[in-house]
């Protein structure tokens, strides 16, 4: 019981401190659109940042910064946005790509303690070496170098202590606002907030779990076995657990370091095509895709060998997925825009409620843009924008790990141009492309497939003469039932039912008014001022009744706006 106080005392504390900082930033008719105002504490007039400043700052600038002040969940919320370009507003998107975990570091006394609790087992027992100073911190981590007893140099990634209860609670704050958002601002609705909330969610409870990113791994280690060009870091089962992660050290020159690359000779263009193939390799035949290559996540090793490190941002492509994200570049290419709408539709990416026409034209208008164009003049960011932009004009949402898949492909790019100035992307595309149509039209994969939906269609050809008998059977003995339900028709009864009991009671009040008037005719006593007692009474019950049932229907219109 004491802990639940204290967690709802956590909580309350946490919205204030939420609703003084969206004030603080000038986003005060977001409050009042929510209703919180009640909750905020005005302590200071200079809590108002921007109203003393000469120059205007964006509103896109000014939530950046509410969110940085929020801490690390809402930063880790801003990061993901980031990549939902067909979620959100670009202006919106951009600037949260500028968020970064600006974070201090967690004593070693705390690492201690992460250690002994998940390894059972002192620093100095598992380690010849352990460097008091992190590498790197982030807003759930922090990385350290140290030796094994073999002599073995690694890294350890390390969670905050009690990290996780601190997310869980700004969870469940989200989670409550974006409800409330999404029944008391339109805006909220049109962009989902509940679905970008539980998105998020189950992003931020994967990545504290160290295991899963550490699975991750062990599948790149294997998919790429025999690629000699490209190194996966080894993982120390012994010495990781859901809250710690060790791996071997990569000693190698950041992709980054132009200035030693060429020092050592190193070929910039081979090591920009290695990348960006192993990325194809990655998306065509793997379906485990790495999402955040740039070039501080890459290594190089000898003999231009990249290394890559850091798999906090996977997305997976389902074989079904894959089809479909193959099939809608192909129509593109094509110009077939009716296949490309009709592949938006099955795979949820539009509603029913789209206005495919335009879409259409939409599209075809995007695809002017770039006919007649030699691969060499595509560029591969610039389209990837333009769609996002034809994306959030027709509220279009794309599956989460397409959209991570788009973020990678931007990111594959930028790493690939940052090496050498020429490097388009679309020139690597193609032969992937090609070869992945080849094998998936081949008569062996299509035996093996239409092989692998026998199962499926013999167990539906086993079920459809018992069903088909029970419907007819049904229809027979007339108990047929036929169940639908419409949205606009929920509140029917009850508003039905409302105006039954408005009209009747309007007539009560009518004849209580007639009656009352028929008896100021009349002598009947007792009189007052020479009126009957009676006729006044029932003016005035009549007036009161009226007031009420007045006062009644306008809090029922105000409660349905």
């Amino acid at each position: 019981m004491n802990l639940s106080i204290l967690r709802k005392y956590s909580m309350i504390k946490r919205y204030k401190k939420i609703i003084d900082i969206l004030i603080k930033y000038e986003f005060d008719y977001l409050v009042d659109q929510l209703k919180l105002r009640p909750f905020h504490i005005h302590i200071l007039d200079s809590n108002k940042l921007y109203t003393s400043k000469e120059e205007a700052v964006s509103r896109p600038e000014r939530l950046r910064e509410v969110l940085e002040e929020l801490g690390p969940t809402y930063v880790k919320l801003g990061q993901i946005l980031s990549v939902r370009k067909d979620l959100i507003p670009l202006e919106y998107a951009d600037e949260f790509a500028k968020l970064q975990d600006n974070v201090p570091s967690f004593a070693l006394e705390d690492v201690e303690y992460v250690i002994q609790d998940e390894l059972g087992a002192t620093l100095d027992d598992l380690f010849e070496t352990f460097e008091r100073k992190p590498m790197a911190a982030a807003s759930i981590g922090q990385v350290h170098r140290a030796k094994l007893k073999d002599g073995m140099n690694v890294v350890v990634k390390i969670q905050r202590p009690h990290v996780n209860k601190i997310i869980e609670t700004d969870l469940d704050i989200m989670n409550s606002l974006a409800r409330l958002a999404e029944e008391r601002v339109q805006a909220a609705k049109q962009y989902g907030l509940v679905k970008i909330v539980d998105e998020f969610s189950r992003s931020i409870r994967t990545e504290l779990d160290y295991t899963q990113e550490a699975q991750y791994i062990e599948r790149f280690s294997y998919n790429f076995k025999d690629e000699k060009s490209v190194y996966i870091p080894k993982v120390y089962w012994n010495y990781s657990s859901q809250k710690i992660l060790t791996l071997e050290y990569i000693d190698g020159i950041k992709a980054n370091d132009f200035q030693s690359l060429d020092k050592l000779g190193y070929d910039r263009e081979k090591i920009a095509m290695i990348g960006s193939n192993a990325f194809m390799k990655q998306i065509f035949e793997d379906g485990l895709f790495h999402a955040d290559i740039h070039p501080g996540n890459v290594f190089i090793l000898d003999n231009e060998t990249i290394a890559l490190i850091d798999f906090g941002m996977v997305g997976r492509l389902s074989n079904d997925l894959q089809n479909g994200f193959i099939d809608a570049l192909f129509a593109m290419t094509k110009g077939d825009v009716e296949q490309f709408v009709e592949i938006m539709y099955e795979y949820d990416v539009i509603g029913s409620d789209a206005d495919t026409q335009r879409l259409k034209n939409d599209i075809e208008t995007f695809l002017d843009k770039y006919y007649g164009r030699s691969l060499k003049q595509m560029d591969a960011a610039s389209m990837i924008s333009d769609i996002f932009v034809i994306l959030q004009e027709h509220h279009a949402k794309l599956p989460p790990n397409v959209a991570l898949l788009l973020r990678g492909t931007i990111m594959i790019t930028g790493f690939g141009s940052q090496l050498m100035p020429d490097f388009n992307l679309a020139l690597v595309f193609e032969p992937h492309a090609k070869k992945y149509m080849k094998k998936r039209l081949s008569p062996k994969n299509i035996t093996n497939s239409a092989l692998k939906n026998v199962p499926k269609y013999s167990r539906v050809l086993h079920k459809m003469p018992m069903q088909i008998s029970q419907i007819l059977s049904l229809i027979e003995k007339g108990e047929l039932n036929i169940k639908f339900r419409h949205n606009e028709l929920e509140t029917l009864p009850q508003e039905i039912n409302d105006a039954s009991n408005r009209i009747a009671f309007s007539f009560i009040v009518s004849a209580i008014i007639i009656g009352s008037s028929l008896i100021l005719q009349t002598d009947m006593e007792p009189l007052v001022w020479s009126v009957p007692f009676l006729g006044v009474f029932g003016f005035i019950i009549a007036f009161l009744l009226g007031m009420g049932f007045v006062i009644s229907i306008l809090k029922t219109e105000r409660i349905y706006n």
